[in-house]
């Protein structure tokens, strides 16, 4: 049964680690490499990640033989990579020219959007709420990528070209600290 206490709970907490106001340069990064946004597509792949985790995340990782904090240091190194390109402003994820438009699912969707954070999230979520308010919390934070993803264009020009450059350097660093932390808490548990 729909508990709206719970729903905002999930939403929150879920919200915090997909993070996408905070991945905003990451996004205009994105779209400038890519040309555009394909903000339905990556939506749609998101919401298919989370969902299929939500309801066979712990089947999924035992059929390859992974643990959860196997799967969170992948993504971890990910983001790091990623991070690393912000802050340096090089690339060393290189665009493949038969895959044009392929980052609105690589590294947008997986890992930025349905990440290693926010599917572990997920699967941490079920021990405490029930799986349909859970399904709510994801659905509204996909809204709000949507509407995020949607406005990427808006976004870069309110923010402007130097702007744009201070703050990939600065979340950046915060990506790379989130990878980190991601890394460490489950390389080094405890």
């Amino acid at each position: 049964m729909l508990n709206l206490k719970e729903i905002f709970s999930v939403t929150l907490i879920l919200f915090s680690v997909i993070d996408i106001l905070g991945s905003i340069p990451f996004i205009i990064l994105i779209r400038r490499r890519e040309g555009k946004i394909q903000a339905e597509k990556a939506t749609l792949i998101s919401a298919a990640l989370m969902i299929s985790f939500l309801y066979l995340g712990q089947s999924i990782l035992q059929l390859f033989g992974l643990d959860v904090a196997s799967f969170a240091v992948a993504g971890a190194i990910v983001i790091f990579i990623v991070a690393m390109e912000m802050i340096l402003g090089i690339t060393l994820i290189k665009d493949d020219p038969h895959a044009k438009g392929s980052g609105s699912i690589v590294p947008l969707a997986f890992p930025l959007i349905a990440g290693a954070g926010a599917l572990t999230t997920i699967l941490s979520l079920r021990a405490v709420y029930e799986e349909a308010n859970i399904l709510a919390g994801i659905v509204l934070n996909l809204v709000i990528v949507y509407i995020v993803l949607r406005s990427s264009a808006w976004l870069e020009r309110v923010i402007g070209e130097s702007g744009f450059a201070v703050l990939r350097r600065v979340f950046g660093v915060i990506l790379l600290a989130i990878a980190v932390k991601i890394f460490k808490s489950n390389v080094f548990p405890g």
